[in-house]
């Protein structure tokens, strides 16, 4: 009798131990970890979405994303992104790479295809193609792409919206962010910001 009434208490005191600490982190700790983000950084917290002029969203800050029409060709007026190869492209749920090497026969043809693709579209030489612009990152889903991609794509992007050039190149040295603390990743231009800067330019 004394064993099993050991055995009760003791079941008693891990039932008690498992719904407390599945309150206390698993509903406490959320919740005060959301409202800490909602106070300190809600902008973050909630997707770092951007909106246009309607106020509308149109993408997050955070996540790269196409800039073609129905027939997956680029819009001459946007700036574009780097391929991704998270699911069909750009897909948030399925972020990843290629997983492809160096030497893979396949990234290979790809990225030559993509050299021409974008040799066509900018007027440019192969060789004179960024590798950001013709390779994917990890995820799939950057944001970014490097400075000298932005660039390359002025005289079209100048061309389509009848802006003059140089107020275009302005406007991507303008949104260059440099790297974190001075020193982590590389100078970048986020695309979404910055084709978002582009129609509030031409709506002025």
């Amino acid at each position: 009798m004394s064993a099993t009434r050991t055995t009760l208490r003791s079941v008693g005191v891990a039932v008690r131990a498992m719904v407390a600490f599945t309150v206390i982190l698993g509903l406490g700790y959320t919740l005060l970890i959301t409202g800490i983000g909602q106070l300190a950084l809600p902008w973050q917290a909630n997707g770092s979405l951007q909106r246009d002029a309607s106020s509308a969203v149109v993408g997050s800050a955070l996540i790269g994303q196409s800039w073609t029409d129905a027939d997956g060709e680029a819009l001459p007026e946007y700036f574009q992104s780097r391929p991704s190869a998270a699911g069909d492209g750009y897909d948030g749920g399925a972020s990843s790479g290629s997983n492809q090497g160096p030497e893979n026969a396949d990234l290979i043809a790809a990225i030559e295809e993509r050299k021409a693709a974008i040799a066509e579209l900018e007027g440019v030489s192969p060789e004179q193609i960024p590798a950001d612009a013709v390779t994917a990152s990890a995820s799939g889903l950057d944001p970014h792409i490097s400075p000298a991609y932005a660039l390359l794509q002025v005289p079209r992007v100048a061309e389509a919206r009848g802006l003059p050039e140089e107020d275009v190149r302005d406007l991507v040295e303008s949104m260059i962010q440099s790297r974190d603390l001075g020193i982590l990743g590389e100078p970048r231009v986020n695309v979404l910001e910055l084709n978002l800067a582009l129609d509030a330019r031409n709506q002025d």
